[in-house]
């Protein structure tokens, strides 16, 4: 099994190490430190050495922050964990707050005071985040400094060692385009540019550009590096030789000059008078300060592999239709057996997060789910990025709603699907508000939009159902999703402050939800890919729309069908209908029996 259950270890139990951290800044003649929850690639999710947060709090969640002065400290965390901020960090010693609503800089003006000295480590923070934080220390009378060393590694005595997965090179049949054309072809746009060369930190990226996967993070198939695109010579590939077993090395040294990582900040200093691209919003502070005392010339701009890896080529697109079509084969595999035993008693968060794995894994394809599965049983639904383990896990009972948001990691794709499911017989609010969930999905699977249409503009369209009704979610309505990739990608989203506009071969996600405290959560998530619309009769310009990928059935039990329009009512049963054409011949027998009758055309 690739998920494990255990709970975080002295989970709100980490006294001893605030207290160790003040002293090692008091050592070093700070008033405090800023803990983001990152690496140095700024990764959503990282290796267990870089769990500093979690490791300093308890908080275990994918995104957030901590801010410790002598005598007070917060965790910042967004609308996803605010419950679960909760359940895992003293809140006597951490102050939780929402971190859009009162980010760190904003703590930080409003409660140190004038002299302080406040440290952060320049390489876990992007240029535009530590704009942001001098701009709250200037106005505070407070002193940012880069610390020389992270004070946590200092008295982290049992920190874990760097990961050391091999490198394997990704197959063209997958990659669709050769690295050596996609390397020429950026170095194009960057001589056009008259860029001499941009910084690519982003693990993802890396990945894609040399067409190499990984095992260093969990869930995302990608190695620890950093890279240097250069105009006039080969690229910069900063990477520990240890990864590189067999002829690797070789074929990678046709591509790029190896290096350790070590040597990847020093490289910077041979840039003096030239031009360089940073992306300020994922590139660290300590490489845009590294670039200025060698006296390059910044340029800060995206970073140049983003959009090119984001508009998946043909090959990818295929490679993600296929994946989707396993993975959907799986998942009725598994929806039959849940129907069938969860009725019975006996199941619980974990034994059903299991059964899925299982399920994925009998294809023979599985290479690791995409994220840890999101199994969340009555009001453990409610928690959006809920974690089960062991101390948490719930029964799965009956007149209950189970949240299940879940994906795999296959060679040709990437997939992330999320159901709710109604075990027994729901009540009149549960059908409610998941058929406005429902209206919210199918309001946006149903778009069509002009070239140029960004995600905020369409984000509005999976809520209006749910405003409607009183009802609202706190999160986007979808993310960008990669191939064999992050199953978190940009640049593009689907939510309010997006404004990145959506192209054909982008895949993005639509899960629109409303979560009830103490109750029940849900949430409804199909992948979507960007497509050329088909023409429309008296239409002036081209359109665009969105090819539903993922083939898993939605619980009609739970859909009361006097709330949808008809229109609504035959996208519901056209989708069933597609779901048994594709996934029907491949499974046994049995479970097409039994997604015949989980694909009927709605009654009534």
């Amino acid at each position: 099994m690739f998920q494990t259950y255990d709970p975080p270890s002295e989970s709100g139990a980490r006294g001893d190490r605030l207290v160790a951290l003040r002293a090692e800044l008091t050592r070093r003649g700070l008033d405090g430190f800023i803990v983001p929850r990152t690496d140095t690639h700024q990764n959503e999710y990282v290796a267990p050495c870089e769990e500093r947060l979690a490791w300093l709090t308890g908080f275990g969640g994918s995104a957030g922050a901590a801010v410790v002065l002598q005598d007070k400290a917060a965790i910042f965390v967004d609308g996803r964990y605010t419950l679960q901020v909760r359940n895992q960090v003293d809140t006597t010693a951490f102050e939780p707050l929402h971190l859009i609503e009162t980010p760190p800089s904003s703590w930080i003006a409003r409660t140190a005071k004038p002299g302080m000295c406040i440290g952060y480590d320049a390489m876990l923070h992007t240029i535009n985040g530590v704009k942001t934080l001098k701009a709250a220390c200037e106005k505070a009378g407070v002193k940012l400094v880069a610390v020389d060393g992270n004070p946590i590694d200092a008295i982290w005595s049992d920190r874990p060692e760097p990961p050391l997965a091999p490198v394997v090179l990704h197959p063209m049949t997958f990659a669709g385009e050769a690295a050596s054309d996609k390397i020429a072809r950026l170095q194009a746009e960057l001589r056009e540019a008259k860029t001499d060369a941009a910084v690519i930190a982003q693990l993802d990226s890396i990945a894609w550009l040399f067409n190499i996967r990984g095992g260093d993070i969990a869930r995302i198939p990608v190695t620890l590096a950093f890279a240097i695109l250069r105009t006039d010579a080969a690229p910069q590939l900063f990477i520990d030789g240890r990864k590189l077993s067999g002829n690797l090395a070789e074929t990678l040294g046709h591509l790029a000059e190896i290096a350790e990582p070590e040597g990847f900040l020093p490289a910077l200093d041979a840039f003096s008078g030239k031009c360089v691209l940073v992306d300020p919003d994922w590139g660290a502070q300590a490489i845009a300060d590294r670039l200025a005392a060698a006296g390059a010339k910044l340029r800060f701009g995206s970073d140049p592999v983003l959009l090119p890896k984001a508009l998946k080529n043909t090959a990818e697109i295929e490679g993600a239709r296929a994946a989707h079509r396993r993975d959907g084969a799986a998942y009725a595999r598994f929806l039959k057996w849940f129907t069938e035993e969860a009725p019975k008693g006996g199941l619980d968060e974990i034994s059903t997060a299991k059964a899925l794995e299982t399920f994925r894994a009998q294809t023979g394809k599985l290479k690791d789910i995409s994220f840890d599965t999101i199994s969340g049983s009555g009001p453990n639904g409610a928690i959006v990025h809920y974690r089960v383990t062991t101390d948490t896990c719930r029964p799965i009972e009956m007149n209950s709603l189970y949240l299940c948001d879940s994906g795999a990691q296959y060679e040709d794709g990437t997939t992330d699907v999320t159901r709710t499911f109604a075990v027994g017989e729901p009540s009149a609010d549960m059908k409610r508000e998941f058929t406005l969930v429902l209206k919210g999905h199918i309001g946006l699977s149903s778009a069509r939009f002009p070239q140029g249409t960004s995600g905020a503009q369409l984000d509005t369209l999976a809520r209006i159902p749910l405003w409607k009704g009183g009802l609202d979610f706190d999160h986007g309505t979808g993310h960008g999703v990669g191939s064999y990739l992050s199953v978190h990608e940009g640049p593009q989203r689907i939510a309010k402050t997006n404004k990145v506009p959506l192209q054909p071969g982008m895949i993005v996600s639509n899960e629109p939800g409303t979560y009830r405290t103490g109750k029940w959560g849900i949430r409804i998530e199909n992948l979507e890919l960007v497509s050329p619309a088909s023409a429309i009769e008296g239409g002036e310009r081209p359109m665009l729309s969105l090819e539903t990928l993922t083939l898993i059935p939605i619980d009609r039990k739970l859909i009361e069908t006097d709330l949808l329009t008809g229109e609504e009512r035959a996208w519901v049963d056209a989708y069933h209908a597609r779901v048994l054409q594709e996934i029907g011949p491949l499974v046994d027998e049995e479970t097409r029996a039994w997604l015949e009758g989980a694909t009927a055309p709605l009654e009534g």
